[in-house]
């Protein structure tokens, strides 16, 4: 939350800060009970409401001025079962909380998206989603869950709907990823995986030469990531694979580098800002780097390009080097990953068939091909990276990666742009600025691609315009 001035309501952000909604219908519910009451009062005087959990959306997703209910202190853990692997949580635990709560009994979820500072409720009711060729996005973990239904509350009854695939499967694979239209969700069942570590890997290789392991490299690792860098020819690859948890405790990190992989982005940042003091450079992380060189001229292809240039050299030096380029930890540890600053984002997930080291179309990668293509073409000031991911179908029929086929393989792939951060009216205009050029990044994306592909696009991230 935000302060809006003397006298008025707090204005509540979303993590980016590209949507705001008047905190003044917010309510924090103690307890699954107070929020059947938030409910139940809606519908009695005529109003609306929706679950707003912790405002990660880059869409604003639970926004709603007219009356917003968030689940973040019915947070408790009600019941592990260690023999089913399974878990019972409130919908207002965020994950990270879950996944601690889940160490003592050797459990952990299946998979993870980038963050995870997200609340339950929202993780499952957006259809987030990690990487990995077998795996299929979030909400397909889910083994029952019990929503807040209006129908049911407003007509009296405490009564929660309590869906699962035995019990009104159809209604249940399309609460699964329900946006929180259907009801809040109160309580969720998940299937759990044993708590194991990951060995993590770090590559760079040309466009070229994602061709020719490409399907090898699905197959044969656990989780696989590629950062696209528009306008050079780097491509950086992420696996990661089961690693021998013999003990409970995590390996140390790495010896520090003899060289520092950031320094072509320090000294680009350093020729154009020569007042950084040089302890504050030296403190900056690569995201940070990239944030702030990208501030300086975020719409001009040239200046995009030498960022480009230099997060390709920060990667090449950091995948060279065995004291970067390798670690392992535990799963929850090793999936997420450091988004950088607020930004606009467009993701989208498309079906390539069925993927094997003998058979596959290459859709993902003829896509990839063809969006660096039309960016480069075109002169999109596209910043680093493109991120592309891949999941297993979801059975959740409101999932981005739907089918009823079960051998389906989905490819996710993010567009993105920096947005400047700080004060005063010139950071305000280069905000605007920014947001009416990713506008016409997306359209041009959506106009050339979407439809040749079968593209859905990420449900947090679909942005309505003002006339839709």
């Amino acid at each position: 939350l935000s302060p809006n001035g003397a006298g008025e309501a707090d204005v509540m952000l979303n993590w980016s800060g590209t949507h705001a909604v008047s905190a003044a219908g917010l309510r924090m519910a103690e307890s699954v009970g107070e929020a059947v009451g938030e409910v139940r009062k809606a519908v009695e005087g005529g109003g609306k409401v929706r679950p707003v959990g912790s405002g990660l959306s880059p869409n604003g997703a639970g926004f709603e001025e007219r009356g917003m209910v968030n689940m973040a202190l019915c947070d408790k853990v009600v019941e592990v079962d260690r023999e089913s692997g399974r878990v019972t949580a409130e919908a207002g635990i965020t994950v990270n909380q879950l996944v601690r709560a889940l160490k003592p009994h050797g459990l952990t979820l299946q998979n993870f998206a980038s963050i995870d500072e997200q609340q339950l409720g929202g993780f499952i009711q957006v259809g987030a989603h990690g990487t990995g060729l077998l795996i299929p996005p979030v909400d397909d973990q889910v083994v029952s869950l019990d929503l807040i239904v209006p129908a049911v509350v407003g007509a009296g009854s405490d009564r929660l709907l309590a869906l699962s695939q035995s019990a009104s499967p159809a209604l249940f694979n399309l609460a699964k990823v329900g946006l929180g239209a259907l009801g809040i969700v109160a309580r969720v069942t998940l299937q759990c995986v044993p708590a194991h570590k990951l060995a993590e890997s770090t590559s760079v290789i040309s466009r070229a030469d994602v061709r020719k392991h490409h399907l090898e490299r699905l197959t044969q690792n656990k989780h696989v990531r590629y950062m696209w860098l528009p306008y050079t020819d780097a491509v950086v690859v992420v696996t990661c694979n089961p690693a021998p948890t013999d003990d409970d405790t995590t390996p140390p990190p790495p010896a520090p580098a003899p060289s520092d992989p950031a320094a072509a982005p320090r000294a680009l940042l350093r020729a154009l800002d020569a007042a950084v003091p040089d302890e504050e450079l030296a403190a900056l992380s690569f995201p940070q780097l990239r944030d702030r060189l990208l501030a300086v001229a975020p719409l001009d292809p040239a200046h995009v390009r030498a960022v480009n240039a230099a997060e390709a050299e920060f990667w090449t030096a950091l995948a060279a080097d065995p004291a970067t380029n390798a670690r392992v930890d535990w799963s929850d540890r090793v999936l997420g990953f450091d988004c950088g600053g607020q930004q606009w984002v467009s993701e989208v997930a498309f079906p390539i068939g069925h993927v094997s080291e003998t058979e596959g179309s290459m859709r993902d990668i003829e896509y990839m091909e063809e969006l660096l293509r039309v960016i480069e073409e075109e002169g999109i000031p596209a910043p680093c990276p493109i991120e592309q991911r891949w999941t297993a179908r979801s059975t959740s029929t409101m999932s981005p990666a739907y089918s009823a086929d079960p051998s389906d393989v989905f490819s996710w792939v993010g567009v993105i742009m920096y947005l400047p951060e700080g004060e005063g009216a010139e950071v305000a205009e280069a905000r605007r600025a920014v947001t009416a050029a990713f506008g016409e990044y997306k359209r041009v994306c959506e106009e050339r691609l979407w439809g040749k592909y079968g593209c859905v696009e990420h449900w947090a991230k679909v942005e309505v315009g003002k006339d839709g």
